[in-house]
């Protein structure tokens, strides 16, 4: 069936925001710029100001859920269910995980690349999948233990890549690199702390998703906002690129703004790409499917990394290559997208009809114990 118009503008919207979102993190943290009181230019290096600015941009889904229910309830059949009452507190939990893998994925974008970045953020997978058996009780299929293994080889490969050029690039020192990269796979394993939550205690409530990440933003806005205060007073040393070697000085921040009002516009891009993203993610899920928006998700990982190319924020590697393919071909077996493939092959079609029902199974007994299936990582 040949996608409408507005299926395909939603696919287009949810691939360019996507990328613009951690494209323009990186542009923020290529600009340097003069600080408070006279400091020497340096490097924008904010992450945790950066964090907020996210969390803005996720805090305001909440306002165009209540936009869309308002103009669904003068309709004269409403369709849009605004959930079961709950209680809010239930999101503070992964929300306080959602800040600290994104303050901490933001601190690792300053010492790696953009492609990596992304890529190595397909470790959600492996860890999503074992805590889902451990607290979850989930069954995996054999499909997704392979597409786990061979995650795990996408990700060996793709941090081998960031060795290889971390002895020739100017812009990283090779130690930057490899604790960049180990930085955001440490992130993945909170993240997929966050999913299990938001799995056993909030989906369950029927939570409409743009209620959902609004209510997570407004969370994670506020607490991080605070945090900045006494941030703004810990000494870290040399862990720290800011002029006071404090864990984050906003008032630098806002100084280096004034003197480049482009790092504005950075983070600016920042908070509406993550608001438009979230949005246009749950719609091509509900009007097209959750396997087009995983197939989405991986086009801009290579949107990403062929921008970086062209703007000279990286150099080309074979095995960066190799690694993205295999992270591909890993992330397709753990979401299941080969069984229409199987599907379309006479000898192997019965055993993509047994996954199929076999993981259609899994779904009803998941439902049946107040659970649903891991929400896609945004």
């Amino acid at each position: 069936m040949a996608w409408t118009k507005y299926q395909l503008f939603l696919a287009g919207l949810m691939l360019i925001t996507g990328s613009i979102n951690t494209l323009s993190a990186k542009w923020a943290d290529t600009f340097r710029a003069p600080g408070c009181h006279g400091s020497p230019e340096h490097a924008f290096s904010h992450p945790f100001v950066q964090a907020v600015g996210m969390f803005l941009g996720e805090f305001s889904c909440l306002a165009v859920f209540y936009i869309l229910l308002c103009h669904d309830r003068r309709r004269p059949q409403p369709t849009m269910n605004p959930s079961q009452s709950f209680n809010p507190l239930l999101f503070f939990p992964p929300a306080m995980c959602d800040m600290l893998a994104t303050s901490t994925m933001y601190v690792a974008l300053n010492m790696t690349s953009a492609s990596s970045f992304q890529m190595l953020r397909g470790a959600v997978i492996i860890f999503t999948g074992l805590l889902s058996v451990a607290f979850l009780g989930r069954r995996l299929l054999v499909s997704q233990w392979i597409g786990i293994l061979v995650t795990i080889l996408g990700l060996v490969i793709v941090g081998l890549a960031d060795f290889v050029s971390g002895h020739h690039d100017d812009a990283h020192k090779l130690n930057d690199i490899i604790t960049g990269d180990l930085l955001i796979i440490m992130a993945q394993v909170i993240v997929a702390v966050q999913m299990v939550l938001e799995e056993k205690f909030v989906y369950k409530h029927d939570v409409h998703p743009l209620r959902a990440v609004g209510t997570e933003g407004f969370f994670g806005f506020f607490v991080l906002s605070l945090l900045l205060i006494p941030m703004y007073f810990i000494h870290v040393g040399q862990f720290s690129d800011n002029p006071r070697q404090v864990l984050e000085d906003a008032l630098d921040a806002f100084c280096q703004i004034g003197f480049r009002p482009l790092i504005l516009l950075a983070l600016l891009g920042n908070t509406v790409s993550i608001a438009f993203f979230n949005f246009a993610g749950i719609s091509v899920t509900k009007e097209i499917s959750a396997t087009t928006r995983m197939v989405l998700d991986s086009l801009r990982t290579l949107v990403i990394w062929a921008v970086s190319l062209a703007l000279g924020w990286e150099q080309f590697h074979g095995l960066q290559v190799l690694g993205f393919l295999i992270l591909l071909v890993g992330t397709a077996l753990y979401n299941g997208l080969h069984r229409p493939v199987l599907a379309r092959i006479p000898c192997c079609a019965g055993l993509a009809a047994m996954e199929e029902e076999s993981s259609a199974g899994e779904r009803e007994r998941l439902m049946g114990d107040g659970g649903v299936q891991t929400p896609d990582q945004s």
